[in-house]
C-alpha cells in the first residue's frame, strides 16, 4: 500500500514525529512515515487526496473513563470505516460509569501529540490501548504520527502487540 506517498523508515525522519512517538519507534524497521499536507490530516481528506483506502486507515481516540469521581484514560483504535462503541463495549471493558471522548486540550496535553495526529505508539505507559480486532487482521494500516504533517504505515499486528494493548471487538 503506498498511494501517492513516499514512505521511509520512521526514525529516519524524526522531524515528522512527535517526541513520544519517536521514542516508541526508534530502531523499528516495520514502522514507516510519510510527509503530508497538515490541512489534510483528517482521515477522509487524507485518503481522498493521497489515494489511500479508508478501510486501511485507522483512527486513534483518547477516551476519558469516569467512576467514583476518578478519571482514567485509554486509547481506542478502530478502522476509519468503523465506529468505536465508546458508550457500550469500551465503557464496560474499562469498568467505568461514564465514558466520553477526552477534550482536545486534555488529549494533547496528556499525550504530547497534536490533535488529529494522536497515535497508539508512544502513549503513556499506564493507559490501556484498546485495538479493534479488525486492525489486527490488516497487513498494514495508516495511523497518525503524533503530528498533523505526517502519517505512519504499520503492520496491524504491531498495533495489536503493543505493550498494554488489548484486542477486542470495539466497533460497530
Amino acid at each position: 500500500m503506498s498511494g501517492e506517498l513516499t514512505w521511509v523508515r520512521a526514525d529516519e525522519r524524526p522531524d515528522l514525529l512527535a517526541d513520544p512517538v519517536l521514542a516508541a519507534v526508534r530502531g523499528r524497521d516495520d514502522v514507516r512515515v510519510a510527509e503530508i499536507d497538515p490541512g489534510l490530516a483528517d482521515t477522509a481528506a487524507f485518503c481522498e487526496r493521497y489515494g489511500m483506502p479508508m478501510g486501511t486507515s485507522a483512527n486513534c481516540v483518547v477516551v476519558a473513563a469516569k467512576r467514583g469521581g476518578e478519571v482514567s484514560y485509554a486509547a481506542c483504535v478502530v478502522l476509519a470505516t468503523r465506529r468505536a462503541d465508546v458508550n457500550g463495549t469500551v465503557r464496560r471493558h474499562l469498568g467505568a460509569r461514564k465514558t466520553s471522548f477526552a477534550p482536545m486540550e486534555e488529549a494533547t496535553g496528556l499525550t504530547g501529540m497534536e490533535y488529529g495526529g494522536i497515535t497508539p505508539l508512544g502513549l503513556p505507559a499506564e493507559w490501556p490501548v484498546l485495538v479493534d480486532e479488525s486492525i489486527a487482521a490488516e497487513a498494514e494500516v495508516v495511523v497518525g504520527s503524533g503530528v498533523r504533517r505526517s502519517k505512519l504505515l504499520v503492520p496491524g499486528k504491531l498495533l495489536a502487540d503493543l505493550p498494554g494493548t488489548e484486542v477486542l471487538a470495539l466497533s460497530r
